[in-house]
C-alpha cells in the first residue's frame, strides 16, 4: 500500500522518511490532481488508502486544502472510513472546528509560542514509553464518545485514537523512535 502524506505545509518530508524507514512507499498530495491520482490508484473515492497530515500552522494548512480544492475529498474518504494520523497541526485540521471527522475540541498553541516548546518522554497506550517533541503543540481539551485517549502528558491529552484515525499533539517524525507510525500502520490501516 502507499500511503498519502498532505504536502502542503509543515513536516511532511519526516513523515516520508519515516515511512520509507518502515518499508513503506508513500507520495505526496500538494494539489487536487494529486489527490484525483492518488483516489484512482486506491479505488474511485480513496477510502482504501490512508494519509497523514503532518505538523505545520494549522492556519495555513486550513487556507491551502481549500484553496487546491482539497477539502470536501479529503473530508469526505475520511468519513468514509480512510485511515487518517495528523500530528500537531495535523491534529487540529482533524477537529470539529475543521475537517471536523474526529470528535474532539483542541486547544492549540496550548505551550505558548516557540520558546514553549519542549520534549519529554512519556507513556503511549498499546506501546509503552515513547519520545514526545512538542513544537508549538495544541492539547485536547476535551472529547467525545468513540475517542480513545491515548496519552496524556502533564493532565493534558496528547494523543487519542477514533475508529480509524490517530493524532498526536506532538511530532513522532522529530525522533528516531518509529513504533507511533508502527502502531498506525498496523492499527488503522492494516498492514
Amino acid at each position: 500500500m502507499t500511503i498519502a502524506i498532505l504536502a502542503l505545509q509543515g513536516a511532511f518530508a519526516e513523515h516520508q522518511q519515516m515511512l520509507g524507514r518502515l518499508g513503506v512507499d508513500s507520495v505526496q498530495i500538494r494539489k487536487l490532481s494529486d489527490w484525483q491520482e492518488y483516489a484512482a490508484a486506491t479505488n474511485a473515492d480513496g477510502s482504501k488508502g490512508a494519509l497523514i497530515i503532518p505538523g505545520g500552522e494549522s492556519t495555513a494548512m486550513q487556507k491551502i486544502i481549500r484553496d487546491e480544492e482539497l477539502f470536501e475529498p479529503v473530508r469526505k474518504a475520511i468519513l468514509q472510513g480512510m485511515p487518517v494520523f495528523g500530528t500537531c497541526a495535523g491534529l487540529i485540521m482533524l477537529d470539529a472546528e475543521h475537517l471536523a471527522t474526529m470528535d474532539i475540541k483542541v486547544r492549540r498553541n496550548a505551550y505558548g509560542r516557540q520558546l514553549g516548546s519542549f520534549h519529554a518522554t512519556d507513556t503511549f497506550k498499546g506501546i509503552g514509553t515513547v519520545p514526545m517533541t512538542f513544537i508549538r503543540a495544541p492539547y485536547i481539551e476535551s472529547v467525545g464518545e468513540g475517542v480513545e485517549v491515548l496519552s496524556v502528558v502533564d493532565g493534558n491529552i496528547v494523543a487519542a485514537r477514533q475508529g480509524k484515525q490517530l493524532v498526536t499533539a506532538f511530532h513522532p517524525e522529530l525522533d528516531d523512535d518509529l513504533r507511533i507510525h508502527q502502531y498506525f500502520l498496523k492499527e488503522m490501516v492494516g498492514i
